[in-house]
């Protein structure tokens, strides 16, 4: 008999997890170290979801790679300081630009199927948390439920929930864990 698959929550990190850094007014991922700080809420946030039997998974854009903003050493720094402070099963990175056209970078839904196929999840059973109307975008397409929090730079429209914090996207995704959605 198979395992049943696993519920997962997909976390964008930039403005999720960690501050964004803004640059000529607009919000961007920081690029280094230095610039990376995770949101006060995460810890507890995370542990919550953990508690409530989900698997974490961090799914992010990070272009500034391949526009050589940043370099992949750095990122793999930021990524290890993320891994020591919250408690994440794995992290996925699409380091393309938009001329790239590949299938992995956010609002396309390459990297939640690949971590899907890659650790057993049920995508139907999942939600993606997100800033940004392309991390919801994302999200629909790989069929899980969404929560974006409300930010001056995105729409705030397309989400099944949009809320103001983590913590209360976290409520937002316990509430839905107790749907026929989720269970």
């Amino acid at each position: 008999m198979s395992r049943p698959l696993a519920r997962a929550v997909f976390l964008d990190r930039d403005g999720v997890l960690n501050r964004l850094v803004w640059r000529d007014g607009k919000p961007c991922s920081p690029r280094s170290v230095s610039e990376f700080e995770i949101d006060p809420e995460a810890p507890a946030a995370l542990a919550a979801l953990r508690s409530a039997g989900f698997k974490l998974f961090v799914v992010t854009n990070q272009p500034d790679i391949a526009r050589g903003l940043m370099s992949g050493e750095t990122l793999d720094t930021i990524h290890a300081a993320l891994n020591a402070a919250l408690p994440v099963d794995g992290i996925a990175v699409c380091r393309h630009d938009n001329d790239d056209l590949c299938e992995c970078r956010k609002p396309k839904p390459g990297l939640l199927t690949g971590l899907a196929e890659a650790h057993g999840l049920d995508l139907g059973r999942s939600v993606m948390v997100g800033d940004q109307d392309r991390d919801i975008a994302c999200g629909r397409a790989a069929g899980c439920a969404t929560v974006l929090l409300g930010r001056s730079y995105n729409t705030g429209r397309g989400a099944d929930r949009v809320v103001s914090t983590l913590s209360q996207a976290i409520s937002a995704i316990l509430a839905f864990s107790q749907t026929t959605a989720l269970t």
